[in-house]
């Protein structure tokens, strides 16, 4: 079956980097596009980066842009999300998740398989 497990998180202070690591199996990693979502405490999960199968297309939300880089490997079924310059506002659980990728249909469309999560905190 699908499974996304999240590694890479904690606490950390403003201005500080965090690496989280997603990885993945139960599926053909190669044929899925990947994201990156979060949830703050007492609002809605949003999603704020998203890379296409092969890494060539990459989105990102407004809040983050500039700051996270997503990214993955093949090779090792596993997709990245290296954050820099953290702010508290980036406080929050951090879900993977993966679609499979459909000629014609939004980068960011689908995603309806989340790993268990993984809890960010910056401390200013």
């Amino acid at each position: 079956q699908v499974q996304l497990v999240e590694s890479g998180g904690g606490l950390v202070q403003v201005g500080d980097s965090l690496r989280l690591s997603c990885a993945a199996s139960g599926f053909t990693f190669g044929a899925y596009k990947m994201s990156w979502f979060r949830q703050a405490p007492g609002k809605e999960r949003v999603q704020v980066a998203v890379i296409n199968r092969n890494g060539g297309n990459v989105y990102y939300s407004n809040s983050v842009r500039g700051r996270f880089t997503i990214s993955r490997d093949n090779d090792k079924n596993t997709v990245y999300l290296q954050m820099n310059s953290l702010k508290p506002e980036d406080t929050a659980i951090y879900y993977c998740a993966a679609a499979r990728e459909v000629f014609g249909r939004d980068l960011g469309a689908d995603f309806k398989t989340f790993g268990r999560g993984i809890q960010v905190t910056v401390t200013s």
